[in-house]
């Protein structure tokens, strides 16, 4: 079968299209036939190499998956589930049966759902390993992989898996930063960074739901119309000199409740000035960098909060399908490029040239 290996660390041309053999499921996986398989700046870190623990190699990047179920492992002859015709099935996501020929979309990361943070739905604290698919384990740029059955949420015959595999991580990660780590409530206001990433379409949407003001800052004037068609209430450049002076405009002087950051060292100090006091700060990211200077005085005054936020949990992503479902929530898809040419994705993705997600079909 096709898949995309890198072999080194380096730029987009160190990522290679080869054959490899059909996954084998162990007895609690499933074989998956991959469908879609959409991209996060995730995938350019670790393949630029990532400070942290080695990845193996050669290594499949891609954390957001759907597709359908081709095999079940043996364990499925034990599990007392079955599939509708009553054929053998494993447990999934949330305990339902998955079963040859489902189509599924996969949680973007696995945990030991034991230690005392999986027990109160904290799994991305989880003290014995959490690990993101295309990141600490293999991921989807392949036709086919092997998954825990434990990971695949079932989805309907007609939903689209390109849509779908636009969802996870993305979501997951936004619903997190906004409503576990800052509490967002009904009548706050929100700076939404890069409205025109995966992760700024998401929090924007949530945002919205949660019944707050959103003002978005995306690179370009069609990329901001984008961002004001997706619900924002006001959208400008984060490259303008000054961007913290223009929220001040829009909030009468007071800054915003929550400010929703994964940009990094290029934005930070502007980043403080538009807090409100009593403010928070929520990021996930650094795209532009990681160190940042902080002038202690100014964080005490203002009794401003600072919150890191990683991924998120299952119960996190359980918000996030149900918010799909009910329509709240609609993920929004720039541009699927075909499997082979996942360098041309990589490209395309630190461009920033997209609105919303880019996706790989096989």
């Amino acid at each position: 079968m096709q898949a995309v290996v890198f072999h080194d660390h380096g730029g987009p041309e160190v990522l290679e299209v080869v054959e490899i053999p059909a996954p084998v499921p162990t007895a609690a996986e499933v074989r998956i036939r991959v469908e879609a398989v959409a991209l996060n700046h995730l995938d350019i870190w670790v393949r630029q190499g990532l400070p942290g623990p080695p990845v193996p190699m050669p290594h499949l990047l891609g954390s957001e998956i759907a597709g359908t179920i081709l095999e079940v492992g043996e364990g499925a002859a034990e599990s007392g589930l079955a599939g509708p015709d009553g054929e053998p099935a494993l447990p999934g996501l949330y305990g339902e049966p998955v079963y040859v020929g489902q189509r599924v979309v996969l949680a973007p990361m696995t945990s030991c759902r034991e230690c005392e943070f999986c027990r109160k739905d904290l799994d991305s604290l989880c003290l014995e390993g959490y690990q993101i698919f295309g990141y600490q384990r293999q991921g989807g740029y392949a036709e086919e992989v092997a998954m825990p059955a434990d990971v695949c949420f079932p989805l309907g015959p007609d939903d689209d898996p390109v849509g779908w595999s636009a969802i996870p991580l993305t979501f997951m990660t936004a619903w997190r930063m906004l409503h576990t780590q800052a509490h967002l409530q009904s009548g706050e206001s929100v700076l939404v960074h890069a409205a025109g990433s995966g992760v700024g379409t998401a929090a924007i949407q949530i945002a919205k739901q949660a019944g707050a003001t959103v003002y978005a800052t995306a690179s370009t004037p069609e990329k901001r119309k984008k961002g004001l068609e997706l619900g924002a209430d006001a959208a400008f450049g984060y490259a303008e000199p000054d961007f913290a002076e223009t929220i001040r405009d829009l909030t009468d002087g007071r800054g915003v409740d929550v400010l929703f950051e994964h940009i990094g060292s290029d934005v930070w100090d502007q980043n403080l000035k538009c807090l409100a006091r009593g403010g928070r700060l929520v990021t996930c990211g650094a795209t532009t960098g990681g160190t940042v200077t902080l002038d202690l005085r100014y964080l005490f005054v203002k009794q401003m909060h600072l919150i890191g936020s990683y991924m998120g949990s299952r119960g996190e992503l359980l918000k996030v399908i149900e918010g799909v479902r009910a329509g709240d929530f609609v993920p929004v898809v720039d541009r699927v490029f075909p499997l082979a040419e996942a360098a041309e994705a990589h490209r395309y993705l630190k461009d920033r040239a997209q609105f919303g997600k880019v996706v790989l079909q096989p």
